[in-house]
């Protein structure tokens, strides 16, 4: 299945409508599309590497309208279809801690999760399920995705022949590299609570009860 939405995703880099793939995969994935848009945006800078800043600049604006459909699902929609997204995409574990943290956080959680590999759409419904404030909220998706777009365009710009090469030969070794980076994404996560302190942050053990948040 891995294989196959890849090769799906990266067929929509010669289309002749792909920025508009790139929109739209980067809009689904910032609300419940598993497969995240770095090949796509990358392998567009490669082909067109004047335009690497515009496509970084228009996977940052569709990610960021995608992430306000998450926070709607989170906000309004959560027992309707938010949750069985969550399940999903694997994340019932780990969405009442991301709850927990953006509650403590706040920006700095959006933030890190949207410049990591950290699954940012268990961030936007999260922000939406606790009633974030939607102005911050806005703000951090817009600093944090565009860090890590405009930076991805400019890495395969300079490089995108052999890391394209790279990741069709070894997709299950860039998959498992892709989780240990998430893992990394999360310990960052976790630092924030911790600082130098050696007691565990409350947040590791929140757990979730009927749909509501508790430590």
């Amino acid at each position: 299945m891995l294989r196959s939405l890849y090769e799906w995703t990266m067929e929509k880099a010669a289309h002749r409508h792909a920025v508009w793939w790139l929109g739209l995969i980067c809009f689904m994935e910032s609300s419940f599309f598993p497969i995240p848009p770095h090949p796509l945006l990358g392998l567009m800078c490669l082909a067109e590497p004047k335009k690497a800043l515009r496509f970084g600049l228009i996977a940052t604006a569709a990610s960021v309208a995608g992430a306000l459909l998450g926070y709607a699902i989170g906000y309004g929609l959560y027992d309707a279809i938010g949750a069985q997204i969550i399940t999903f995409l694997g994340l019932t574990e780990s969405f009442p801690v991301a709850a927990c943290y953006l509650r403590e956080y706040d920006v700095e959680v959006i933030l890190i999760a949207g410049a990591t590999p950290v699954p940012f759409k268990l961030l936007t419904i999260t922000a939406g399920f606790i009633e974030m404030a939607l102005v911050p909220f806005i703000l951090a998706s817009i600093a944090g995705r565009g860090m890590i777009f405009v930076t991805v365009g400019l890495l395969f710009r300079l490089f995108g022949a052999p890391i394209k090469r790279f990741i069709d030969r070894y997709l299950g070794l860039v998959t498992a590299a892709f989780v240990l980076l998430v893992v990394a994404g999360f310990l960052a996560l976790t630092q924030l609570g911790n600082g130098d302190s050696a007691e565990p942050s409350p947040c590791d053990n929140a757990t979730s009860l009927d749909g509501r948040i508790r430590n």
